[in-house]
């Protein structure tokens, strides 16, 4: 069963439309997100549940991501994720006997490409793939600061910083020789500037592995964190805070951005090659 290419669903189809409140529980960022204790915070005023069907086929989907959606459930009261929409889109398939499985997923806060496998053999098929690192990836991100050259590597293994050191965020990942080999190429697309002065550079990045917060990590240890992180930008208290009050004046005027400036922008494997055009708001702040 087809959909037309750059239809667009929602994670919200077959949901009653409702707020959902804040998680109940305790907010600790040092706890493990695998115990009791660890809550995902989504402020439902920057939450989005519309995506973009990119590509279709007997064997899988593509979509387009947006920001602030999370692409499957973490806790209990979560609202509804990309998951529970792709279920809906595909009530037919799943009916026959098929079962959606993420071949890649996104932070909640990332946009961009969404690969998913319509039945168990597509997702052997294309999960050994990507173990085999056979995809092609590429990324944009909006920096600060302007990169003293036009491409450069970084290669940093990666580790839990609360593996070698007290961190109040149980998640956040370090460079650290012990750390697992981690690389990532980077290359300067557009250098801009905006009021007062402040430069920002819109890159693209190629990760060369697949490590949590890769992308991330790497551009704030190359001295040019992303725009609008709230763990690796440039004071992590803003995760921190955001925890406490949700979004707020206060750090808006400190992260500029309500997201990660970060997006899926291209995926290929094989002869196929799908590309996600940068969203609106990352492309309004580049002006």
């Amino acid at each position: 069963m087809g959909r037309e290419r750059g239809e667009t669903s929602s994670a919200n189809a077959g949901f009653v439309q409702q707020l959902w409140p804040w998680t109940d529980g305790p907010r600790n960022p040092r706890a493990k997100p695998s115990g009791g204790e660890y809550r995902e915070i989504i402020d439902l005023r920057l939450y989005s549940p519309d995506f973009t069907v990119l590509d279709e086929t007997e064997d899988y989907l593509v979509v387009d991501k947006p920001p602030h959606l999370m692409v499957h459930p973490s806790v209990p009261g979560n609202p509804p994720t990309l998951l529970d929409g792709l279920e809906a889109l595909c009530a037919y398939e799943r009916a026959c006997g098929g079962h959606l499985s993420l071949i890649n997923r996104l932070d909640r806060e990332t946009s961009g490409i969404v690969l998913v496998a319509k039945h168990k053999a597509a997702a052997r098929m294309l999960g050994k793939a990507m173990e085999r690192r056979e995809f092609r990836k590429s990324y944009l991100a909006i920096v600060h600061g302007w990169p003293d050259r036009e491409e450069f590597l970084v290669d940093g293994p990666l580790l839990r910083k609360g593996d070698v050191v007290e961190s109040p965020v149980w998640v956040k990942q370090i460079v650290h020789p012990d750390g697992k080999e981690s690389l990532t190429r980077f290359e300067v697309v557009r250098r801009f500037e905006k009021e007062a002065g402040m430069r920002f550079t819109l890159i693209r990045c190629h990760p060369l592995t697949g490590r949590m917060h890769q992308i991330r990590v790497h551009a704030a240890h190359a001295g040019h964190p992303i725009v609008g992180d709230k763990l690796y930008g440039p004071d992590e208290r803003c995760y921190l805070d955001f925890i406490e009050t949700g979004w707020t004046p206060g750090l808006a005027a400190r992260l500029l951005l309500d997201r990660q400036a970060l997006h899926a922008a291209m995926l290929g494997w094989e002869d196929r090659e799908w590309h996600c055009p940068i969203p609106a708001d990352l492309a309004a702040f580049c002006g």
